[in-house]
């Protein structure tokens, strides 16, 4: 005999293969005082459109269905500043006294994106067949990791579910916050490099060879300096498919050896915590991190130790998740949080201290939101520092890569004027 849980299962496996087969129509109708409407609707078919406008008081002018694209027809990926902007929305709409399945249905019916919407319908499916936000939302644990379903079920437990949304949408969009900086600052300098080098190897491969050439042909006797971009420019020819799987190779062997070896991504994480100024970037992201969401884990009611399990993959570091895991462990047999953040090494003594004053008050979460927002701005400044300095920086890589390359090869030139 069937269980209640079977059953359960089986129905919301229907739901969803119900919404997998409606169709998305375009329309136009006329309404009530003779103006044109337009829209979209999902349905069976044509004829249950033309009913459902005519019930709105509409009268049906064209009914089509809605052409996919010839590229990308389930959607692009599900990115986080999405799930971002669902929080929000979803945290406004809770705190307006919209339901909850009604909101996600308004949420997903404004999604353009064909995977968002699908999932977001998927988890308004599950809510309706009986389940609870979180283990809704866990039917998708890779947009919806394990703290944001923490954080929820622990609103959900406690009735106060529309404020722990909007301190969830809050959360994300600091994070997105914090990364966007960080990308936006590592994005100039990489593209202007690559750029450079592309120029440089255009003139090598292309533009070396016919100069020469020429200098061949005029008999030039070669300056050093132009032998040495000639014989760079013969190497880069002749070699250059075997250096281009060579690099290939060695960034897939790299990227691999970070994902499958804790010890190599522990390695490679804390040479980059290293370097300077970006470093000093990469360290202050992270501690703001690791606070922002332990305050929002712990003002929520999550349990200090279960907290601590979640915010070691938020830190964005694997030396600070590491770490974050030995405090973990630490805590569990009886240390205060502010001793086991003194084992690691890694929280400056004010980080510290702060959170000390903030465990003695009872006032943790308020602590680690100031903190937060300390070296939120620290890595703000940090980052418009660094592209400050990196500007004159790149204008002198680039002058030595292409301008060298012109120097050299003007060099010859120079000469046979001189013997004329």
């Amino acid at each position: 005999m069937a269980t209640a849980a079977t059953v359960k299962k089986a129905e919301l496996g229907a739901a969803r293969a119900e919404i997998s087969r409606l169709t998305t129509y375009a329309w136009e109708a006329l309404d009530k005082r003779g103006q044109k409407m337009r829209g979209e609707m999902q349905a069976k078919n044509a004829s249950l459109v033309k009913a459902e406008l005519r019930r709105q008081g509409m009268n049906p002018q064209a009914v089509k269905e809605k052409a996919k694209p010839l590229f990308g027809a389930a959607g692009s990926t599900i990115k986080a500043r999405d799930i971002s902007i669902f929080s929000r929305q979803i945290a406004t709409m809770m705190k307006s006294g919209v339901p909850m399945v009604q909101a996600f249905d308004i949420i997903a019916g404004g999604q353009r994106n064909v995977r968002m919407k699908n999932m977001l319908l998927d988890v308004k499916t599950a809510i309706e067949g009986g389940n609870s936000l979180n283990e809704a939302l866990a039917r998708h644990p890779v947009q919806f990791d394990e703290l944001y379903r923490n954080l929820v079920k622990a609103g959900e437990s406690a009735g106060v579910l529309d404020t722990v949304l909007d301190t969830v949408a809050t959360y994300k969009e600091r994070m997105e916050a914090i990364k966007s900086k960080i990308k936006k600052a590592m994005f100039y300098p990489a593209m202007v490099l690559s750029v450079a080098v592309i120029v440089s190897l255009v003139l090598l491969i292309f533009v070396v060879p016919v100069f020469s050439q020429v200098f061949k042909d005029a008999g030039a006797a070669m300056p050093a300096f132009t032998q040495m971009i000639i014989n760079a420019s013969d190497f880069v020819r002749s070699n250059g498919l075997f250096i281009l799987l060579v690099l290939v190779a060695a960034v897939v062997a790299l990227v691999m050896s970070y994902k499958r070896s804790p010890a190599f991504a522990q390695y490679l994480d804390r040479i980059s915590l290293k370097i300077p100024i970006i470093g000093n970037i990469l360290r202050q992201s992270a501690i703001a991190r690791f606070a922002r969401t332990l305050g929002v884990t712990f003002k929520a009611g999550v349990p200090l130790v279960e907290a601590l399990d979640a915010v070691a993959g938020a830190t964005g570091s694997v030396v600070y998740g590491n770490a974050v895991k030995k405090m973990r462990d630490d805590i569990s047999v009886g240390h205060k949080l502010e001793l086991a953040m003194r084992q690691t090494d890694l929280f400056p003594n004010m980080v510290v201290q702060m959170t000390a004053i903030g465990e003695e008050s009872g006032a943790l979460d308020t602590m680690l939101f100031k903190i937060a927002e300390f070296y939120e701005e620290e890595v703000n400044n940090a980052v418009d520092t660094l592209s400050t300095l990196l500007e004159p920086l790149i204008m002198v890589v680039i002058g030595i890569l292409v301008g060298g390359m012109v120097i050299g090869l003007s060099l010859p030139i120079f000469k046979l004027a001189g013997t004329f």
